[in-house]
């Protein structure tokens, strides 16, 4: 399941992963607060946290995942990955070269170092 965080800086959105994230969870979790974050700011700025709870993604997990990339390039901010897995920091990073915006991964002790660097994306100005 994808749960939202609390308590992030003005703009920054956050989810947590934990057993198996579904398709499911994409529609009633993660699309609306996109919506909303791109209804007040005009972009996505985000952290997404996969710790010890999370399992994995089902396929159409995967499916719904894939697109994300879908929505217009000029949305994309900044994005930060929270694990500690070296195979989903790999897998990010080679598919992060494929969207717009920034992208940074992070080890979990370094979660709050992650949503401060989203939020400094936050805070400036769109162009």
């Amino acid at each position: 399941m994808i749960e939202l965080l609390d308590g992030l800086p003005e703009g920054v959105i956050g989810f947590r992963a934990v057993g198996t994230v579904t398709a499911a969870d994409y529609r009633e979790v993660l699309d609306p607060a996109m919506d909303a974050a791109i209804e007040a700011s005009g972009k996505l700025d985000f952290v997404i946290v996969l710790g010890d709870e999370f399992d994995h993604y089902s396929l159409g997990a995967m499916l719904e995942d894939a697109k994300l990339i879908g929505r217009p390039l000029s949305l994309w901010d900044r994005a930060a990955l929270v694990t500690d897995r070296d195979v989903l920091i790999g897998i990010a990073v080679a598919f992060g070269g494929l969207v717009p915006g920034q992208f940074k991964a992070f080890p979990l002790a370094a979660r709050d170092e992650a949503i401060a660097w989203v939020a400094e994306g936050a805070a400036a100005p769109t162009t």
